[in-house]
């Protein structure tokens, strides 16, 4: 029944969801000082929204602009008497689509997927494809990162409003202004942005290659990391490299509570903590492993012990469960009651729309051809050093 419900969510309230988040971030700026329990010194200076982003003057992108919103899935036109997993499954055949699946999808989904995975992992498979259809049962920007890659294919995915807060706290004006701030400077962009803020970008990350990639970039220039502060921060203490830090954060993982992660260790005292570095310092430091969503899926599967809290989203549980069926899962909750270990723009992707997008072929992704030049020179780099 949650899943049905989840598939008649209106727009309205996916647009709450947004303008939640962004009200949320815009409430949270401020400069990031140096941490002085960090000798690495991790940040170098203010890393908040330029001043001026509001306006546009003069920085604004200069690529056309992006198509209109498709409208909402229309679920009052599906026949339900429809064995939908079926026929999900003769669309791929008939129509040559690939179904790519991130780990944070509905059960359902993944499994009807012919490759899940993390963003890494995707954006590899979306490059390898040759499908005629790429079905991306992720978020937009994932969906827009395949189309960069795959120009020649066509991608939809579920539901347009499957945003991300990460990519809502950093609009490419403000990106822009933010960059002309530090003429010199190396930009690494969490690959969780838009198309228009990866144009403007040196090398996209992601949470599995942004240590190597980190490695990679001379001593001597200033980093730039975009948009998640949390990840930055872990990877300047773990290397001992100061970046400038956007002040973005994921809803999900900023919501983690270290209450409950206390209260869980002190009940089950053999159970080891596994976590995303989206996640904010003081989770982290209870972590027996941190790592991209691939990372953790490999370490609870296959390390010492019979019991494990994540603390990341709870979608990639099931495939913890299915690789590993013998050994204990406990989703790290928030301190507050509600289900905010869930991604609301993931479970915004429902077997219904998923349907729906394999059927009619929509809503697709369609990017200007001089904007996803731009933005695939920063993936192409990001493949090439990983």
């Amino acid at each position: 029944m949650a899943r049905k419900r989840r598939a008649f969510a209106s727009r309205r309230e996916s647009d709450c969801i947004s303008d939640i988040v962004s009200i949320a971030v815009f409430a949270e700026l401020m400069p990031l000082t140096r941490d002085t329990r960090n000798r690495a010194e991790t940040f170098t200076g203010p890393a908040c929204y330029a001043p001026q982003f509001m306006t546009g003057n003069g920085i604004a992108p200069s690529y056309p602009s992006l198509p209109p919103r498709p409208p909402a899935p229309d679920i009052s036109s599906i026949d339900p008497r429809l064995d939908l997993e079926s026929e999900i499954r003769n669309l791929k055949r008939q129509k040559n689509a690939v179904l790519l699946a991130h780990y944070y999808q509905e059960e359902a989904i993944q499994d009807l997927a012919d490759f899940v995975g993390d963003s890494l992992d995707l954006s590899r498979k979306a490059q390898e494809s040759d499908a005629r259809i790429i079905a991306f049962a992720g978020v937009r920007f994932m969906a827009e990162t395949a189309k960069i890659l795959n120009p020649t294919r066509k991608v939809v995915l579920p539901d347009y409003e499957a945003g991300c807060s990460l990519e809502d706290s950093c609009p490419p004006e403000a990106f822009r202004a933010w960059r002309e701030q530090h003429p010199g400077a190396v930009s690494l962009t969490y690959i969780n942005c838009s198309a228009a803020v990866k144009a403007l970008s040196d090398i996209i990350v992601t949470s599995s290659n942004a240590e190597k990639i980190v490695r990679s970039i001379p001593a001597d220039k200033e980093i730039l990391f975009a948009p998640d502060r949390h990840l930055g921060r872990f990877l300047s203490q773990k290397l001992g490299r100061p970046m400038t830090l956007w002040p973005g954060t994921c809803i999900v993982h900023e919501q983690f509570s270290e209450r409950e992660i206390v209260r869980l260790k002190a009940k089950y005292p053999d159970a080891k903590l596994a976590a995303h570095p989206e996640c904010p310092e003081p989770i982290l430091a209870h972590a027996d492993h941190v790592g991209s969503t691939r990372s953790i899926l490999n370490y609870v599967t296959t390390a010492p012990g019979k019991r494990f809290l994540i603390a990341t989203e709870e979608g990639i549980v099931h495939q913890m469960k299915k690789l590993a069926p013998d050994r204990e899962y406990i989703p790290v909750p928030p301190d507050n009651g509600c289900r905010c270990n869930e991604c609301p723009f993931m479970k915004l992707n429902t077997l219904e729309k998923l349907y729906l997008c394999l059927r009619d072929e929509r809503p697709e992704i369609i990017l200007p051809e001089e904007l996803r030049k731009a933005a695939e020179k920063p993936l192409l780099r990001m493949l090439e050093l990983s």
